[in-house]
């Protein structure tokens, strides 16, 4: 099983990003994935939730209307689009995948700062 996260980086207040997760080693479209994410000295947070099927998603209050979780069943990919960035959004994003079992990526750092 392999989770690989990509398109962290830093980014001025206000901006955007694109995280990207590409998965393999297990069946993807059958797997709920989420986006995780844990700030230095602060407990790891569920930042959004999508369906296998892509159908139902879920976010965190602090990301509600700025943050769009997708999904490409095709491509084994889930996406994070993050927009109007806040420094308050730092931290290292992790992906996660749940079907019976939770399985993670090794994270990608976003800095929000000017």
């Amino acid at each position: 099983v392999q989770l690989v996260e990509s398109g962290g980086g830093l980014v001025q207040p206000g901006g955007s990003l694109r995280l990207s997760c590409a998965a393999s080693g297990f069946t993807f479209s059958s797997s709920a994935m989420s986006w995780y994410r844990q700030a230095p000295g602060k407990e790891r947070e569920l930042v959004a939730a999508i369906s296998s099927a892509g159908g139902g998603t879920d976010y965190a209050d602090s990301v509600k209307g700025r943050f769009t979780i997708s999904r490409d069943n095709a491509k084994n990919t889930v996406y994070l689009q993050m927009n109007s960035l806040k420094p308050g959004d730092t931290a290292v994003y992790y992906c996660n995948a749940y079907n019976g079992r939770h399985y993670w990526g090794q994270g990608t750092q976003v800095t929000v700062s000017s």
